[in-house]
């Protein structure tokens, strides 16, 4: 380490408690600071010193104040006691980004029955804003990202407050040829592969028995694309799921199904395109001609919004920076 670029931060800290909840078991949680920004972080008594580069004695000690906030403002109060790996990842991610505490502990949030979901990442609470203030939304971005995620979140937060009556999920059955009446078994059956990430973020924030009684009264709808025309969709949150592989017909098509008090999101991948070759993509269409249309909101997510494990997002920024070299060379 260059020692002209060294640092040494030593923070103090009033509520030992909070302190011991922050650092975690062992230390767990420092030590993945610790990991996560090359830096050497030494817990004694009410203090926590921080030794490493400049910039990163600095950027570590954000991500532990912002952690003592949030525990302090959104958790003590509460009576909860515990913060996991997840929670600290959330607090890097946002600091890396350049991001500062009271970004942090204002960050938007759905209420499900669950569970309380929160944006971790920038990029997520302008989606989530888009969510609450747009009629029609479009969140386009790589997998990871929690596009699809917090569309079903905005929705489940609509129906458990009575603002909608029904969740309507859709996606295109691009590889089944749109041909649902091939495949065996009843239309659930048929549908349900394709829309299991949907299916995954239901169970997540709705208890089981709910979201089953729910499937079998119609308050959660599963409605096939192709099945779609003609319909007009009203009191209802709709999400269209892998539009990227929806036609432009179809896009259209969808889109004018909304009715009164409803909202709908599209969500895909435009780098995941699986129609065929010569077929162009609605979604692309859309958001083409939709941009700057009141009550429609458009949102690209990117590699910096992935919230897996962070070599996905590593992966995935590089995937970016070689496609904007390709297109540069092209």
């Amino acid at each position: 380490m260059n020692a002209a670029k060294a640092s040494n931060i030593q923070i103090e800290f009033e509520d030992n408690d909070i302190l011991a909840v922050l650092s975690g078991e062992h230390n767990q949680h420092l030590a993945q600071i610790e990991k996560s920004l090359d830096v050497t972080l030494d817990s004694f008594g009410n203090s926590i010193k921080i030794s490493g580069a400049a910039k990163a004695t600095k950027t570590a000690r954000t991500v532990i104040e912002n952690l003592y906030k949030r525990i302090h403002e959104t958790c003590r109060d509460a009576g909860w006691d515990g913060i996991d790996q997840s929670m600290v990842d959330d607090a890097l991610r946002w600091v890396v980004n350049g991001n500062h505490a009271e970004a942090v502990l204002a960050a938007e949030s759905f209420e499900t029955w669950k569970k309380k979901i929160v944006a971790k990442t920038k990029g997520q609470n302008d989606y989530l804003r888009l969510l609450r203030d747009n009629e029609v939304v479009f969140g386009l971005g790589p997998a990871g990202t929690g596009k699809t995620y917090m569309a079903v979140a905005r929705a489940v937060e609509a129906l458990k407050k009575r603002e909608v009556e029904r969740i309507i999920l859709s996606r295109p059955a691009v590889e089944a040829g749109e041909r649902l009446g091939f495949l065996p078994g009843d239309m659930k059956e048929k549908v349900d592969p394709y829309l299991r990430p949907l299916y995954d973020a239901l169970y997540d924030m709705m208890p089981a028995d709910k979201v089953d009684r729910m499937l079998a009264s119609g308050e959660i709808e599963i409605a096939p694309l192709a099945f779609m025309r003609g319909r007009t969709l009203t009191s209802a949150h709709v999400i269209i799921d892998e539009a990227q592989n929806t036609t432009p017909v179809q896009m259209k098509m969808v889109l004018t199904r909304l009715g009164q008090n409803s909202h709908m999101v599209i969500t895909g991948d435009l780098s995941q395109i699986d129609l065929p070759i010569a077929q162009p993509s609605g979604l692309a269409e859309a958001v083409k001609i939709l941009n700057n249309i009141r009550g429609v909101g458009i949102i690209h997510l990117s590699g910096e919004d992935v919230v897996r494990h962070p070599v996905v997002a590593r992966i995935l920024q590089a995937y970016e920076v070689g496609q904007t070299k390709q297109n540069t060379q092209k």
